[in-house]
């Protein structure tokens, strides 16, 4: 490098390129600048005397990244669970730089290659994915702004119901290699853009078809965080909640997360009752409550039941997929989730449950965090039996107002684009919501008001290749992608003398 010249690759130009890359998912939903922030991500590593100085900019753009991006968890440690300011900021500083790891082992691996342009450019598409998928997975997995979620809209969408949402992101990381070796082999960098802008334009879509309709109810419940679990007000939320059910409309009404704050062996018989008894026969009610015991643990479930069922044959679904630190405690943690002051903060993982069946239409319950595992659920939506539809029970009141119910929201609609399958949401506090199987935000209520949204939901039918490939195999076939294609590199890089 020439002295003078500007070290935009350096440490502090790849933080400003990760927190471009957020800018990249909602609210903003610029989709553009994804493979463009990917692009100077790409050039950096390139660029980079070494190996560790290219590992050290992969971790400093992923967690400049993430950091930028889940701003919002300091809400939840300070606003709600007590916790010191600089101690929250630490603890935030910390995740991302843990969860950017995997980046940097990534990143440090492509720089072997980058004396030669087209090999670079594919390895590191296949570090990118590796990256994904290991922070997909490894401890249980926190995918979220996995980069194929910024392309919920644009080009690269017609990839989502062949290659999901990691393959999207390998394909944009294909895409910013191209474009950060294109003076260097211009028809490589051409070819990529065809493959994968153009195959996502030109890809069939019409895997599924109309299963029927159904009128939904969607509540938002809007109770303040800081009361939600405040005993004394046990009894006011409980008969706000059962108003609400009664003044629905919908054949099927869907409460949020834990719209009854306490678990179902506490509750009160005639309060259970009076909320049941508010749903006539022929409606249903799919409500969220904690089942369980004290020996059992107690699971975060959403409870189904019809107008003119007796409780002891209400559908029942517990949550899988638990919310580290937030709905279980890693081992060596329990002194940090103490200081969060967390209600029912280490739970039990619920069964897998057939889908809900209401008004000719089968309902696959998710409770909120599970959105992000479409691997957990695959096997829900095939077949003739599949779902129709996907609900989501959330509650984000923890995380505040200001970008997470985008984002979430966001992440349903690449949901529904895999799956070709509608994804409803009754929340808290926002973003209630209809999305349809194309992905598109059809309805929805406004954050921070208590209302209902009346809503007619189409169920699809029919399968992905996306959905039967990844039901069948789970993400390995994206892992072995990543490993022989890492092998295949390297023994071409060690001939070359990389």
């Amino acid at each position: 490098m020439r002295p003078g010249r500007p070290r935009w690759h350096g440490a502090a130009g790849m933080a400003a390129a990760g927190a471009l890359h957020t800018a990249a998912f909602a609210p903003l939903e610029v989709w553009w600048l994804q493979p463009l922030a990917l692009a100077a991500l790409a050039l950096g590593v390139r660029a980079a005397p070494g190996a560790r100085a290219a590992a050290l900019r992969g971790g400093v753009f992923a967690a400049a990244g993430l950091a930028s991006g889940l701003w919002w968890l300091y809400i939840s440690m300070v606003r709600y669970g007590g916790m010191p300011a600089p101690l929250a900021v630490l603890a935030l500083l910390l995740l991302a730089a843990f969860l950017a790891l995997y980046t940097a082992l990534a990143m440090g691996w492509a720089w072997r290659l980058r004396d030669r342009p087209v090999p670079f450019a594919l390895a590191f598409a296949l570090a990118w994915l590796g990256a994904e998928l290991a922070r997909a997975q490894c401890f249980t997995g926190f995918p979220w702004l996995a980069s194929g979620y910024a392309h919920s809209s644009g080009p690269l969408a017609g990839w989502a119901p062949w290659v999901g949402v990691y393959g999207m992101g390998a394909l944009a990381a294909l895409l910013a290699a191209g474009l950060a070796v294109a003076r260097h082999a211009p028809r490589a960098a051409l070819a990529a853009a065809a493959l994968v802008l153009g195959g996502g334009l030109v890809l069939p879509q019409g895997f599924s078809r109309d299963a029927g309709t159904l009128s939904l109810s969607l509540l938002q419940t809007n109770v303040p965080q800081d009361l939600k679990f405040d005993a004394a007000r046990l009894q006011a939320t409980l008969a706000a909640l059962q108003q609400q059910v009664a003044a629905a409309q919908g054949t099927l009404v869907v409460t949020p997360e834990s719209a009854v704050p306490i678990p179902n062996l506490l509750l009160q018989p005639e309060e259970g009752a009076a909320l049941r008894n508010s749903v006539p026969a022929g409606r249903a009610l799919l409500v969220g409550l904690f089942l369980g015991d004290d020996q059992r643990g107690w699971v975060n479930s959403m409870v189904g039941l019809h107008g003119d069922q007796a409780p002891a044959q209400a559908y029942r679904y517990g949550k899988r997929h638990l919310l580290p630190f937030g709905e279980f405690i890693p081992p060596g943690f329990g002194w940090l989730v103490a200081t969060m002051n967390i209600p029912i903060g280490d739970q039990a993982r619920g069964d897998n449950a057939a889908p809900f069946a209401v008004g000719g239409l089968r309902l696959r319950p998710l409770v909120c965090y599970e959105i992000l595992f479409g691997e957990d659920f695959a096997d829900a939506v095939l077949g003739p039996a599949g779902a129709h539809v996907l609900v989501n029970a959330s509650n984000l009141a923890w995380f505040g107002r200001a970008m997470v119910q985008d984002q979430h929201l966001q992440f349903s609609r690449l949901r529904a684009l895999e799956f070709q399958r509608p994804v409803v949401h009754a929340t808290n506090t926002g973003a209630t919501a209809v999305v349809d199987h194309r992905g598109r935000i059809t309805q929805r209520l406004p954050p921070d008001v208590q209302a209902t949204l009346e809503a007619t939901v189409a169920g699809r039918s029919g399968d992905t290749p996306y959905a039967r490939w990844l039901a069948a195999a789970g993400l390995w076939p994206l892992w072995a992608l990543v490993l022989v294609g890492a092998a295949l590199l390297s023994v071409t890089g060690r001939r070359h003398g990389a």
